[in-house]
């Protein structure tokens, strides 16, 4: 099929963008990578009356780390940063392995070469990585329209199954995600059907340990609600004790039922009911915590 008519606009700097969502916010839509929003409208799926063409503007495919007191350091990410442009460290540290070995799951190349990330998180597939990620980091997105901007934490604007809290006339102007300290293991696995399948469940983790104990970790979930999710009970099962084989497996097990709890059971599916989820979770979380256990050791060895 093809596209019902619409309008296009390419524009040239983040004003004329925010001016043309202006004049008519409830129909018109952006367009930065188009993988998921071309399709759309090709099945005709989405109908906007008007695209905004925002690939021409200077500036927006700007990737940087800022620190400031106060605040730390955080890495910036653009609205036209393609996915390709994680494939390899963008930094130095664990924040730069993490998102590498994250972009590696998110389609295949050509997408990867085209698609955004901002457009992913704005797009809020249910098991997409890159909202897994920015969920399980606390990431932030700043938000603007004409006379007004907003920041949210990642958390808050993922609000449900290709739902956010992107409101008419918005732009997602930007993402950022805090730099993690040095020491810190990382990883990202995934469940999936066949290569080309969205995933049925991910799981995004970060361990900081110091001197044989757990002093922070994070863990994003990704197809065991509508949206990503943090695992908080499984985060709290490993701060302030040894990463052993028996507190990983506790945290697993709180992973896992945190996934039963009503609010965020998983419906059953063709081919994933919702125990079958439960359990592949607790297999995910248990497979993360030891690739980052690895990760923290191969960063010893380095030192």
């Amino acid at each position: 099929m093809k596209p019902a008519p619409f309008e296009y606009a390419a524009v040239g700097s983040r004003e004329e963008a925010l001016r043309e969502l202006a004049a008519a916010p409830e129909t018109t839509r952006v367009l930065a990578g188009g993988q998921s929003l071309v399709l759309e409208m090709n099945h005709r799926a989405v109908r906007p009356a008007r695209l905004v063409d925002i690939n021409p503007v200077a500036g927006f495919d700007r990737l940087r780390i800022s620190r400031t007191p106060g605040t730390g350091a955080w890495l910036r990410v653009g609205p036209l940063v393609r996915h390709r442009a994680f494939e390899r460290p963008v930094e130095a540290g664990p924040l730069g392995r993490l998102l590498a070995r994250t972009a590696h799951f998110v389609a295949h190349p050509p997408i990867r070469a085209r698609g955004t990330m901002l457009g992913s998180l704005a797009y809020a597939h249910p098991t997409a990585e890159w909202p897994t990620l920015a969920v399980a980091l606390d990431a932030e997105v700043d938000l603007a329209r004409v006379h007004d901007s907003r920041t949210l934490p990642a958390e808050e604007f993922l609000t449900g199954a290709f739902s956010t809290a992107l409101a008419p006339g918005e732009l997602l102007v930007r993402a950022r995600f805090p730099l993690l300290p040095a020491a810190t293991g990382v990883a990202f696995v995934e469940h999936r059907r066949t290569g080309a399948s969205f995933a049925q469940l991910s799981v995004a983790a970060a361990l900081l340990v110091e001197e044989g104990v757990v002093v922070d970790a994070r863990l994003g979930l990704a197809g065991a609600a509508a949206r990503p999710v943090r695992a908080r009970d499984a985060e709290r099962v490993l701060v302030g004790r040894p990463p052993n084989e028996q507190v990983i497996t506790a945290a697993a097990a709180a992973a896992s039922a945190y996934v039963a709890d009503p609010p965020a059971d998983p419906p059953a599916g063709a081919h994933a009911a919702a125990a079958y989820r439960r359990h592949a979770v607790r297999v995910l979380v248990r497979r993360a915590l030891g690739q980052a256990l690895d990760d923290i050791s191969d960063i010893v060895e380095r030192s």
